[in-house]
């Protein structure tokens, strides 16, 4: 019965993760924080709250960049849980993807896309790192993508998107950085390429279905274990995509920095 925090869950695959962990049994996700920036949850959000059981999936009010709402938030996650329970897994997925089709010299979305992309995900496990270090599974898991691989940037000189994969890169350093601080403590704080998903954010030119996308990441997710995914980048296996033509292949592999 793992208890499981997941941002940026009113959309996209914040929003399909959702969906599928609400869909376990008790014994493998007892509950579910959804947050969302707004008081009230999305209209797609509260869907699923409302096919759920009572209590099940949880709609949390937080504004990931601003440090206040986000002490608020893990407050009231705290007293939900109760009885002194920490919380098992947080999932920081709420990301943007800003262009910049002038070019790098002329990118204008740089601290946008750092304060939400890496200072966002910074500050939320840092709120929340006290009532992770009481939960049994003490998982973090960053929502990263594969444009962050600087040796893999060569694949991805099309994208008009140079903050969004700079903001990427330094995602995944600081993924490292807490997997290191945190290893004697038992965490396991690792980094997953989603893949190109068919959302708001991916397109519906995108590789893959929402679906599939978040089925093969909370595969990744239900199964790790610090010895075997702390400080790592994690990419999604989808069968028939392990040698797939074009720049993304979804073959289960740790990716490269």
């Amino acid at each position: 019965m793992s208890s499981y925090l997941v941002t940026g869950a009113g959309r996209g695959i914040g929003l399909e993760l959702v969906k599928q962990m609400a869909k376990q049994p008790p014994s493998k996700v007892s509950v579910v924080f959804a947050a969302t920036r707004g008081e009230e949850a999305p209209n797609a959000l509260k869907k699923v709250i409302d096919s759920s059981p009572p209590g099940r999936v949880v709609h949390v009010s937080m504004v990931i960049t601003e440090r206040s709402s986000l002490d608020k938030a893990a407050s009231e996650v705290e007293a939900k849980l109760g009885g002194g329970r920490g919380l098992d897994v947080l999932i920081n997925n709420a990301g943007v993807m800003p262009s910049d089709v002038e070019g790098i010299a002329k990118m204008k979305t740089l601290r946008y896309a750092l304060e939400v992309n890496v200072e966002a995900p910074q500050e939320t496990t840092a709120a929340f790192i006290h009532l992770l270090n009481k939960g049994k599974e003490k998982k973090v898991i960053n929502i990263s993508s594969e444009v962050g691989s600087i040796s893999r940037t060569h694949k991805y000189i099309f994208s008009p998107t140079p903050s969004y994969k700079i903001s990427k890169a330094a995602l995944n350093m600081l993924t490292v950085q807490y997997a290191q601080a945190y290893a004697e403590e038992g965490f396991n704080i690792f980094a997953i390429s989603p893949g190109w998903l068919k959302t708001e954010m991916g397109s519906e030119i995108a590789d893959l279905d929402v679906k599939v996308g978040a089925e093969a990441t909370l595969d990744i997710i239900f199964k790790s274990t610090p010895e075997t995914t702390n400080g790592t980048f994690q990419n999604i296996r989808v069968p028939g995509w392990e040698n797939a033509e074009g720049p993304n292949k979804y073959d289960g592999e740790i990716l490269p920095w």
